[in-house]
């Protein structure tokens, strides 16, 4: 394996490191003694150990979710990718909504048992049984992405801690779930299938066992809470014509909800669009790259900027950094595509300079996007009204699930017209489409995020 690979991922990891040591030696954002701070490190904890695991269950299924989808010899998998997220932009937000009236704990266990049904799916070949999985994961990550940080606020509030301090769980819970795990997992899933000859569905049966151990910590731990008590007797339709209502008018009636909505919107779709892209791009001409080592840095730079994120939270407002964040990261992908622009036309074994570069500037936007996402929930626990707040989030998320329709139709548009140039609608090759296809897939993180952030995110 190239070099450059390795020095990389070890400058991140000294980072890391680094960062890791500077925040416990200081003690970040939390500081003080005494029964409150026992109580808030309590909650801190027990909330990152959850996430860990519900992350860790989404993280488990990314690095084989189209193999599995080729493994059963199906050739449009496009689609199914597509049904996932109009699952989530179209049933994920209504299911998602109903936290603030139902419960967030109740949501938290409905994506546990929902997210594990779908990776039960995985084990038909049926091509009917695989698309009900994808649109119970689609539901299950609106779930995942608004009920357990709705939780999260409305407990930390509820008991009377620190504002400054939500910052804190946010970002020990970005770096450890979106990080740490993500890292883990892809190692775990590999050795299941790679070492243990376990095959393709074994990373999902994993994940169920991973889901339902966060799930019963869940249940015999956290407290229930509700964003809308007021309204105790009312239907399903009521309720959800009243939360869209109310959840409409905090948006448009509040011009910093509603700059949120958009940045997060435009943001994650700058990660989806990275997601998708980032193979080809630095690979232009066939050339050899390492996926998994690339990944594996990319996880590393987004764990660097969630440690980061504390010590700047400390010390600037958290408006300030989710602004920075953006516009350096909107900089690190300007770098990357001038560098696919200037490419040489000779074709190279490995990793070409231009490559190199791409590989660091992509690394940098992988930071950023480590320092946006505990700043962004922090902005989002102080400006979004309790009642409505799973509701809000899920509506944030309609641009985007909207967004990378759009780009996985036109992909899966284009890589059919190349295997048949006479008819878009015609069958095509399993060979042929999936390996183009899989290309652009590469590196996509967990079951829905893709990463997620996460975006890697």
């Amino acid at each position: 394996m190239e070099q450059v690979y390795w020095i990389i991922f070890g400058v991140l990891a000294v980072i890391v490191a680094g960062i890791v040591l500077t925040t416990a030696k200081d003690g970040g954002v939390v500081s003080g003694s005494g029964p409150q701070l026992s109580a808030f490190l309590s909650l801190r904890n027990n909330y990152v150990f959850v996430y860990a695991l519900m992350m860790a269950g989404d993280w488990l299924q990314g690095p084989y979710v189209y193999a599995l989808y080729q493994h059963y010899g199906y050739d449009d998998i496009g689609r199914l990718f597509i049904a996932g997220f109009g699952s989530s932009m179209i049933f994920g937000t209504v299911v998602g909504s109903l936290a603030d009236k139902h419960g967030r704990k109740k949501a938290a266990l409905l994506y546990v048992l929902m997210y594990a049904a779908s990776c039960a799916t995985k084990h038909s070949p049926t091509y009917g049984v695989l698309m009900v999985g994808r649109l119970l994961g689609g539901i299950a990550t609106s779930l995942l992405f608004s009920a357990f940080e709705s939780w999260l606020v409305a407990e930390h509030f509820s008991r009377g801690f620190d504002e400054k301090w939500i910052g804190d769980t946010f970002s020990k819970a970005v770096f450890v779930g979106n990080g740490l795990m993500a890292i883990l997992s892809g190692l775990l899933a590999s050795y299941l299938v790679d070492n243990l000859s376990l095959g393709p569905v074994a990373p999902f049966d994993a994940a169920i066992v991973v889901l339902l151990l966060g799930g019963a910590v869940i249940y015999a731990s956290w407290p229930e809470n509700y964003g809308d008590n007021a309204h105790a007797v009312e239907s399903v339709f009521t309720t959800l014509q009243r939360q869209f209502a109310v959840a409409s008018g905090a948006i448009l009636g509040d011009q910093r909800v509603a700059l949120l909505g958009a940045m997060q919107s435009l943001f994650e779709a700058s990660m989806y669009t990275f997601v998708f892209l980032w193979t080809p791009a630095m690979a232009p001409k066939g050339e050899k790259i390492y996926h998994g080592m690339i990944f594996a840095c990319f996880m590393t730079a987004s764990m660097a900027g969630s440690s980061l994120s504390g010590i700047l939270m400390k010390r600037f407002k958290a408006r300030r950094v989710l602004q920075e964040a953006d516009a350096s990261a909107a900089d690190a992908t300007k770098v990357g595509a001038d560098a696919t622009l200037a490419a040489g036309k000779d074709v190279v074994r490995g990793i070409s300079l231009n490559g190199q570069i791409q590989l660091i500037a992509f690394c940098v936007f992988e930071v950023m996007v480590g320092v946006f996402w505990p700043s962004m929930m922090t902005l989002r626990a102080r400006f979004i009204p309790e009642e409505t707040r799973s509701t809000i989030i899920n509506m944030f998320r309609i641009p985007l699930n909207l967004f990378v329709c759009v780009i996985l139709y036109n992909i899966r548009l284009e890589l059919l017209i190349r295997s048949n140039p006479t008819s878009a609608s015609a069958p095509v090759k399993a060979k042929k489409v999936g390996e183009e296809e899989a290309a652009l897939l590469a590196g996509s993180g967990g079951g829905q995020r893709e990463e997620d952030g996460k975006a890697a995110a």
